[in-house]
């Protein structure tokens, strides 16, 4: 099974290679102009927009329209006469003062966390985009070197195998390239799904097939080093998204415990009716009615206890949501330090520098001129600095960019160049 589906991922990886190369720019620029999902969070805001056109309207009027049988007999029970009565009348709801601005503020609230959450849905899917797309050069990049130091192995075992074994050490030697051929084939399946795994999120994001084939050109990462601590804890108390949500719940539940207060007070409910009695003598009344609840059930003071339990929650949660952010901004920026410190050890060339040593070792020990133990360590060598480097420069990139998620701003400590 597991040789199908590598099988399956290189012929797609092959396919991958011929198609043109799509800078990290580009490809974060697409994903975030074409993600399906955005439309959700953007939908919210026409949402709430709509909510806060409702909140400052008056109640629509009621028209309520009766109409019966009336018979009339005198005391001695003797019939009058009978007929049709009705009665129309038209009830205007009128809201305490103030209470139609506040039900707006709470409404205004639930617009600017809707704003906030596309926002926070833009940044976290930018930084999504990013880490999947370095991840599929990153794949791609160390299953091109898995296939490199493979074909060597395999070659050499071709050759071996033609030629008649005189002795032990040149049937041990067979033995040992083709144990590290066998070890070759499974990190190169490994590697091969990898590629598969980052390239169908990509699409999925692209709102494209999942097969489509795509290949992101080698991105050059420029790391730069954080601002201090109390900069950043500074910054993000100002402009996280998610510290921001719950300042702003905070303020809407404050207008909501004002506005369960305000309601404590009746709506009044006035309008004009008129009422039409056929029986006996024609009798027409005209007049204005007006209502007003009775708050006899404490459902409004119950409603003010809601209120205010709900903002001594949003209350705690403000404090436990910084407390939160002091903690990620903290670790996560030291997890960028270190990051950063371990891939500034590496210099420019230092893959290119274990490639040649890992040819040129090829070469040597086909003349006998190194031996088997030297050759497989250099090939294994090779293969690990790549996958070291790979996966240090994305880490760094990782961690670079959940500072920047949890601080709200482009702080730029990763500057990826087309």
């Amino acid at each position: 099974m597991i040789l199908a589906l590598a099988g399956v991922a290189r012929a797609q990886t092959a396919s991958d290679e011929t198609a043109p190369a799509v800078s990290l720019s580009t490809l974060v620029s697409e994903i975030t102009a074409k993600n399906p999902e955005r439309q959700f969070y953007l939908e919210e805001i026409a949402a709430a927009k709509a909510g806060v056109r409702i909140s400052s309207r008056l109640s629509d009027p009621a028209l309520s329209f009766d109409i019966g049988q009336k018979r009339l007999r005198d005391s001695t029970g003797a019939k009058i006469g009978d007929g049709a009565v009705w009665s129309v009348s038209v009830t205007q709801t009128f809201e305490w003062p103030g209470r139609l601005s506040l039900r707006k503020a709470v409404a205004n609230r639930q617009v600017e966390l809707a704003e906030l959450g596309v926002a926070r849905f833009e940044n976290a899917l930018t930084a999504r985009a990013r880490t999947l797309a370095f991840s599929l050069y990153a794949a791609n990049a160390k299953a091109a070197a898995i296939r490199e130091v493979s074909d060597r192995f395999t070659a050499l075992k071709e050759t071996f195998l033609a030629r008649d074994p005189a002795g032990v050490t040149p049937m041990l030697e067979t033995r040992v390239i083709e144990a590290s051929e066998l070890a070759l084939q499974r990190r190169a399946t490994v590697a091969e799904l990898a590629v598969q795994a980052a390239l169908i999120e990509l699409n999925q994001l692209r709102g494209v097939a999942a097969d489509t084939p795509l290949r992101v050109a080698a991105p050059a990462l420029s790391f730069t080093s954080l601002p201090a601590t109390s900069d950043l804890l500074a910054t993000a108390r100002e402009k996280n998204f998610d510290y921001r949500m719950r300042l702003v719940e905070l303020e809407q539940q404050g207008f909501a415990v004002s506005l369960a207060r305000n309601e404590r007070y009746p709506a009044i409910s006035v309008g004009p009716y008129l009422s039409r009695d056929n029986v006996g003598d024609r009798e027409t009344i005209v007049g204005l009615g007006l209502s007003v609840p009775l708050p006899v059930t404490g459902r409004t003071g119950a409603a003010v206890d809601v209120a205010n339990a709900r903002r001594r929650q949003a209350e705690a949660a403000v404090l436990v949501a910084l407390r939160e952010l002091d903690r990620e901004v903290i670790t996560s920026a030291q997890a960028f330090s270190t990051k950063l410190a371990e891939s500034r050890r590496w210099s420019p060339d230092a893959v290119q520098k274990f490639r040649e040593a890992a040819d040129l070792a090829d070469r040597h020990y086909r003349t006998g001129a190194v031996p088997i133990a030297t050759y497989v360590e250099l090939q294994n060598s090779y293969l690990d600095a790549v996958e070291a480097l790979l996966d240090t420069q994305s880490e760094t990139l990782t961690a670079g960019l959940k500072v920047q998620q949890l601080t709200g701003i482009e702080l730029n400590p990763v500057e990826i160049k087309p």
